[in-house]
């Protein structure tokens, strides 16, 4: 039995420089690396505005989503990472929350030190499946 890969990516510099895809679907998971708050050209975007990293890390999880025609119903697991969590804690929960609705996949919420770009406080990567309906 031969699994094929589908690959997307957002065709931002980092992609490239860092080596890595931005999500991959095997049968019928799709598993997608931590969405951040990018620019349509790959530029860090809301350098320590935690509720504005949400909104443009939110927008880029809808383009995963669009790219394999799921919608965040479909989303069973997430990983947030946040630096600051106490300080941040109450922002990104409301931001979940307005997110999803009354949908409710699976949450690990990890307090960090520090992430990939200067002042960048939230990072998400999540799981799809796609025999869930939309």
């Amino acid at each position: 039995m031969s699994t094929t890969l589908d690959v997307f990516n957002h065709n931002i510099p980092v992609e490239s420089s860092f080596g890595y895809s931005q999500a991959i679907k095997s049968d019928d998971l799709v598993h997608v690396s931590g969405q951040l708050s990018f620019s349509e050209e790959g530029e860090f975007l809301h350098a320590g505005d935690t509720v504005a990293q949400l909104k443009q890390t939110y927008a880029w999880m809808d383009k995963v989503l669009a790219h394999y025609g799921a919608t965040r119903n479909q989303i069973v697991s997430q990983v947030l990472y946040v630096v600051n969590l106490r300080e941040n804690f109450e922002a990104t929960a409301q931001a979940n929350v307005n997110y999803f609705g009354d949908h409710r996949p699976v949450s690990t919420i990890l307090g960090v030190p520090d992430l990939g770009f200067p002042d960048q406080v939230i990072e998400i990567s999540f799981i799809i499946d796609m025999k869930l309906p939309a």
